[in-house]
């Protein structure tokens, strides 16, 4: 059962109720308990021993992969080397910004314009009349738009049905493009995540629009919905992060709940943990988050800083990120004169933020929507006192390890900032909290295995009556490795 519990004693400020501890559901940690949805079981480890069967040949696939550009990125560097560990043939196609792989793991380039990188000038004329992918990401481009998944799923498809021998399984990470469908339709069995429905995203920027210009901009760049929504609803197997993430896939996205199961993501917690020899500063607040993109919540946090700033408090953010010159973002930082208070860190290594966890009081993650939120379980693996909001599935995630005041509320959030700040007692007992959430809960180790059993069962369903893990000889065309 659901339930919200205000602190009552033994975090000496904090029991003033300025803050809400949530956890969702009583007695031990949630994040593996039945989901509050339909009924719906999160999907465990079947098979104890699936090191011992056949490995699988593994195609992970993402239209933009790098690290750090996002947690489909991080979703496919860490899964791809889990899935190697298990024993695993993996191979990782993608188009640019491309990923950083473990060596063992294949990375296969299908290279696009990448012109969110390179710009429109970067592309001359011959290229756009020989190569009609080109010219579609150009006028796309040229006109507001994001057609990537669309060119990249076509590039996949043309690629993949070539070489369909030599893969058991297809993991697609959220490209939801036709091409990708019909790799389904081919045969190949096929398997999708989807973090959260991108409708959730374009919801929240309508929102934080009022110029009818940039609204219609807005829906413009989002017209890719239309296809992933069609797409979606005829996948066979989606598998997603969260059962927050589930009943919005169900919601916005119209799939059968039966073709959607729930697997939490990882955390590396040997690179993602406490360095107990670096010091703290008593007033830094760190927070990851996209500076311009509405749903991260990070004006929310920008106002709450104001305001602690405000009662006489010296503090300094740490944003990992990078703010538009001109943007919403830095309009905001300097209505609030807040320039002198933010430390900003763009492009930094796991490593580095690794310690700028390390050095800091409180971490944030102000989001107004999360389908997981890996931002958060890096914060808990490395043991720093976190306050999250109630968007989407943080309070699913964070459990009882973490502070959880109401979206968008920018006065809730400064008070429980403010009273971790105050509280070194406190502090310490929710990052000791937090650390031990994440090892025992959360490990891509687990999410990689429950995976593996998950590809079996599309084989099995693509190849009736044969053995998971075995070739099977049958009649009629040899699409898919197994088949």
């Amino acid at each position: 059962m659901s339930a919200s519990l205000q602190c009552t004693g033994g975090f000496g400020p904090l029991a003033c109720g300025c803050y809400t501890l949530r956890c969702l559901c009583t007695g031990a940690h949630s994040i593996n308990a039945p989901a509050q949805t339909d009924g719906y079981t999160l999907s465990t480890c079947k098979n104890p021993e699936t090191g011992s069967l056949s490995p699988l040949r593994i195609a992970l696939l993402g239209y933009r992969s790098a690290p750090f550009s996002g947690g489909q990125g991080v979703y496919l560097k860490y899964l791809s080397r889990a899935l190697l560990g298990l024993g695993h043939d993996v191979t990782v196609i993608s188009g640019p910004p491309y990923p950083q792989l473990d060596e063992g793991v294949v990375l296969q380039k299908l290279p696009s314009l990448d012109l969110y990188a390179h710009g429109l000038k970067s592309v001359g004329p011959g290229r756009l009349l020989r190569d009609p992918l080109a010219r579609r990401e150009w006028l796309s481009k040229l006109t507001g738009g994001f057609i990537e998944p669309w060119t990249f799923g076509e590039r996949a498809r043309s690629w993949l049905l070539a070489r369909a021998q030599d893969f058991d399984v297809v993991h697609d990470n959220q490209t939801l493009s036709d091409g990708i469908l019909d790799i389904q339709s081919a045969g190949i069995p096929l398997v999708t995540t989807i973090h959260h429905p991108i409708t959730r995203d374009l919801r929240l920027a309508l929102a934080d629009e009022t110029r009818f210009s940039h609204r219609l901009l807005i829906r413009r760049w989002h017209d890719f919905l239309a296809m992933q929504t069609r797409v979606a609803r005829q996948l066979d197997s989606v598998v997603t992060v969260s059962a927050v993430s589930r009943t919005d896939i169900i919601a916005d996205f119209g799939v059968d709940p039966s073709r959607i199961s729930v697997m939490y993501n990882g955390v590396d917690a040997d690179l993602f943990q406490p360095i107990p020899h670096i010091e703290r500063k008593p007033a830094q607040i760190m927070a990851t988050a996209s500076a311009d993109t509405p749903q991260k919540g990070l004006q929310v946090l920008l106002k709450a800083a104001a305001y602690l700033r405000d009662q006489g408090r010296t503090i300094e953010l740490v944003l990992i990120g990078k703010a538009r010159p001109g943007g919403a973002t830095e309009q905001l930082i300097a209505e609030l004169k807040l320039e002198p208070n933010i430390r900003w860190r763009h492009g930094v290594e796991h490593r580095t933020m690794v310690e700028l966890y390390a050095e800091s009081t409180v971490a944030v993650v102000p989001s107004l929507y999360e389908g997981f939120g890996l931002p958060a379980v890096e914060a808990m693996a490395c043991g720093i006192p976190l306050v999250v909001s109630d968007g989407g599935a943080l309070p699913e995630v964070v459990g009882d390890a973490a502070l959880v005041v109401p979206a968008g509320d920018a006065p809730a959030l400064a008070n429980a900032i403010g009273a971790l700040l105050d509280d070194p007692e406190a502090c310490a007992v929710l990052g000791e909290q937090a650390r031990e959430r994440c090892v025992s809960e959360f490990s891509w180790d687990v999410c990689a295995a429950r995976l593996v059993d998950h590809y079996r069962d599309a084989i099995g369903n693509r190849c009736p009556g044969s053995p998971h893990g075995a070739t099977a000889a049958g009649e009629g065309p040899q699409v898919g490795g197994l088949c």
